[in-house]
């Protein structure tokens, strides 16, 4: 099933916000920028919530649409991992990078916020 950039990262937002992750954000960054079409932000609690995390989203989307992550960079050790869907890039976060890196701040002048899930 081949699904459009909107409707991948609402099934991502809503796989993560099912399996617990804390502040959810869907940014829209159209037609800003070429980059993406969307930020998928999250938090997960610990390592193991965010290698969780990562795997529920490879799974479901390998699972709706055949499609794999171009790439994944970052670890959940690191405190952030970065999934690269083309049209749509993931960011999960430990609170503590999520606060230090600020991409809501970087992007808040050309991103539009569709979802905030507290």
């Amino acid at each position: 099933m081949t699904l459009d950039s909107l409707e991948l990262a609402r099934l991502i937002v809503d796989v993560v916000e099912e399996h617990k992750a804390d502040n959810i954000v869907l940014l829209d960054l159209r037609p800003h920028t070429i980059i993406a079409d969307f930020f998928v932000l999250c938090n997960g609690n610990s390592p193991r919530q965010i290698k969780a995390l990562m795997e529920y989203v490879h799974e479901s989307v390998k699972e709706k649409t055949g499609q794999n992550a171009f790439s994944t960079e970052g670890t959940a050790e690191s405190g952030w991992v970065l999934m690269d869907y083309g049209t749509v890039i993931v960011h999960i976060f430990h609170e503590e990078q999520r606060h230090y890196y600020k991409l809501e701040e970087l992007w808040s002048g050309v991103g539009q916020v569709l979802v905030s899930i507290q």
